[in-house]
């Protein structure tokens, strides 16, 4: 079983903030990245991604 992990991504045009939750990290960071989720990816960018476990 996967752990849950809160993940943070912030938009290339001005800094906003975006808190996600999931079980896999790497795919759904991989998403944000890909543009496949309509949402805050769509709308804001995505600056980049940093992976970090607790």
């Amino acid at each position: 079983m996967k752990s849950p992990c809160v993940y943070l991504l912030a938009s290339r045009r001005n800094g906003t903030l975006y808190i996600g939750v999931t079980s896999n990290l790497i795919g759904r960071v991989w998403q944000h990245e890909q543009g496949v989720c309509a949402g805050f990816t769509a709308r804001y960018g995505v600056l980049g991604s940093s992976l970090a476990r607790g």
